[in-house]
């Protein structure tokens, strides 16, 4: 009976942590156009899952965040209207591989 007892304990402690929220980087950008409450929305909701905002953005609008995917899909419906982008952001390489001859 311990043993079941043990197994059954150890079963929830392990759902428990599969049901944590996976933390990723991403970038958000919206048309010039949305309106900042929108922005300012999802900002918000980020931080209060637990995210961090990493970088706002001034050329364009939008901002680097390191959030948990299930407050994405709430940040995606919010700016469907207004086509916003999410991204995983990843390293970017340039011409990688090549080489250049003087």
């Amino acid at each position: 009976m311990k043993v079941f007892s043990f197994f059954l304990a150890a079963l929830t402690f392990f759902s428990g942590v599969i049901a944590v929220d996976i933390q990723k980087s991403v970038l958000i950008s919206y048309p010039a156009d949305t309106p900042d409450s929108i922005v300012t929305q999802a900002k918000k909701a980020i931080v209060e899952a637990g995210g961090i905002i990493t970088h706002e953005y001034t050329l364009i609008k939008g901002f680097a965040a390191k959030v948990g995917e299930k407050v994405l899909d709430s940040v995606s419906a919010w700016g469907e209207d207004y086509k916003v982008t999410i991204e995983e952001d990843e390293e970017v390489h340039t011409m990688e591989g090549a080489h250049i001859g003087i």
